[in-house]
């Protein structure tokens, strides 16, 4: 049997213990043939075998991101972008700017902004909106995506007034001495009111995106992604995937919501294609985030005394939904930030652990960025998957400092959790984040800025090597979706997922691993992307 294709000439890290490197690769149907050297390799090739010469560029599995936002980040490269916006004012202008071409009464929409980069770091205001927007309902989600800043006339359109309750897990930001709404809304179920009113981009809108994302990820060599969708958003993936379009591996993550309807129908995590599209577990949210204050702490914020954060989702509830998933025979992705959400989710997990690794089924922490000391080994001790995204541990570290000061120990602590025997899954949390996978992994390794900001890094004892964190891209990551059998490692047998690099980041001084980039990008043996 011939091979269809044959890559030569390269230095290939197959992340396979049995076989770790290799110089040549075969494919035949979309799958590893064989790995070896040059000559073994050619020998498998017939006359009208594709030969592609890597030049002696260094090869890894295609990487996968464990957590991101497929839709999402399709949506906001359509949206007013306030990513990195440094003041308020700014903010504002560039809201100003979408709105003279905008139709009267058109919602604007746009994400990323972040108050935390902001002089005076104060959260924004509907006042801020009104003066410069008065005729188009606003609707921006903050960088974290877990608060929003809208204008008077969005409220108005989703009837949210100053009488109007805060919903269970959420809150409608008020002025402590009037009573005022604000503008600012706290966690999903508020968000969720103005997100209604605003209604869904429609469905050719959001086909297009994911295209268009779909190749931005192929530029950092990114072949699969675990995605957290909505239901809207799925029926947009599944008309991209039906028309051959998709290009990328997609394991969904749905909401908590759907649990029940699940159940009913009797529906399974795995619901979908293998090698494209398909539901694989339970998203749910324990607490909020770190820059809106909202990940819920064992102590409160060190910068404001009364605030411990927001139990997004309760540990009755949360001990429920895990029971509840493992009889239903899903696999779970909760999401956790503060030391007290991670401690509860831990707890829940650990009172359903026999059932659930009875059913083999992958539970995971989604974030796990603060733990308490006492908690770090129990995630590898119960066999919880830490999926983490490391270019947070850089970029939020100055809020980090600000708010956990003392706890900033057990903060990103990939090091303690992965000698503690937890696997370790890494992602971007795009669009939160740049989907670039290189400068994740710059993070892991040297837990420094690009600036080369803080000396020696942020907590140095918790850094990886460049393999540990190239690990949590590839092979962890496929284990945190089921999926080690058929992807993560150049292994016969598993799919031929490929990133062809131009430096070899395994031996670099770990400095030189941001002038690293792409050049091909290889999904099934095919080339998805090439300089």
């Amino acid at each position: 049997m011939q091979a269809e294709r044959v890559f030569l000439n390269g230095r290939i890290y197959t992340m396979d213990t049995t076989s770790p490197q290799a110089q040549a690769m075969a494919v035949r149907c979309g799958r590893v043939m064989a790995v070896g050297d040059n000559a073994e390799i050619e020998a498998l090739a017939g006359w009208d075998t594709e030969k592609v010469d890597l030049h002696g560029r260094t090869a890894l599995p295609g990487f996968i991101d464990s957590h991101l936002h497929l839709v999402w980040l399709a949506l906001s490269l359509q949206q007013v972008r306030l990513d990195d916006v440094a003041t308020l004012q700014q903010a504002v202008g560039a809201v100003a700017e979408r709105a003279r071409t905008a139709k009267p009464g058109e919602w604007i929409r746009g994400r990323g902004w972040n108050r935390n980069l902001w002089p005076g770091a104060r959260f924004p205001h509907k006042r801020d909106l009104d003066s410069v927007v008065p005729n188009n309902p606003v609707f921006l989600p903050a960088k974290d995506g877990h608060s929003a800043w809208v204008n008077s006339l969005a409220l108005q359109l989703a009837g949210i007034t100053a009488q109007t309750p805060d919903p269970p897990g959420g809150q409608l930001e008020r002025d402590p001495q009037t009573g005022e709404l604000t503008g600012v809304l706290k966690e999903g179920p508020a968000m969720a009111l103005v997100a209604r009113a605003a209604g869904e981009p429609c469905l050719d809108d959001k086909a297009q995106g994911i295209r268009a994302a779909v190749a931005r990820l192929h530029r950092q060599g990114v072949v699969g992604v675990h995605s957290s969708e909505e239901e809207t958003d799925l029926a947009a993936l599944q008309a991209v995937w039906r028309r051959g379009e998709l290009n990328l591996r997609v394991s969904v993550l749905i909401t908590e919501r759907w649990l029940e309807h699940a159940r009913k129908m009797g529906l399974r995590a795995g619901l979908g294609d293998p090698e494209g599209l398909r539901v694989f577990a339970i998203k749910v949210f324990a607490d909020g985030a770190l820059g809106s204050r909202t990940a819920d702490m064992l102590e409160p914020y060190d910068d404001e005394p009364g605030n411990r954060g927001i139990a997004v989702t309760d540990s009755a509830r949360l001990e429920q939904l895990v029971a509840d998933c493992v009889a239903g025979g899903w696999n779970m992705a909760i999401h956790a930030i503060g030391d007290r959400a991670n401690r509860r989710v831990l707890d829940a997990l650990e009172l359903q652990r026999d059932a659930w690794v009875a059913r083999g089924l992958r539970m995971r922490i989604e974030h796990a960025q603060l733990l308490a000391p006492e908690d770090l080994l129990r995630v590898g001790r119960l066999g919880v998957i830490a999926s983490m995204q490391p270019i947070h541990c850089t970029s939020d570290r100055d809020m980090a400092e600000r708010h956990w000061r003392n706890r900033c120990g057990g903060a990103y602590a990939w090091r303690s959790m992965l000698d503690g025997g937890a696997v370790l899954a890494f992602g971007s949390d795009a669009p939160v984040e740049e989907p670039d996978v290189l400068r994740g992994i710059h993070a892991a390794v040297t837990r420094q800025r690009e600036d080369g900001t803080p000396a020696g890094g942020w907590h140095p004892e918790q850094a990886l090597t460049v393999h540990e964190a190239v690990h949590a891209y590839t092979v962890g990551a496929a284990y945190a979706s089921g999926d080690e059998r058929s992807r993560g490692s150049l292994t016969p047998g598993k799919l031929a997922d490929m990133v062809v690099l131009s430096q070899d980041i395994m031996r670099l001084p770990p400095q030189e691993l941001l002038k690293t980039h792409v050049e091909q990008t290889v999904l099934g043996g095919r080339v998805v992307h090439s300089l």
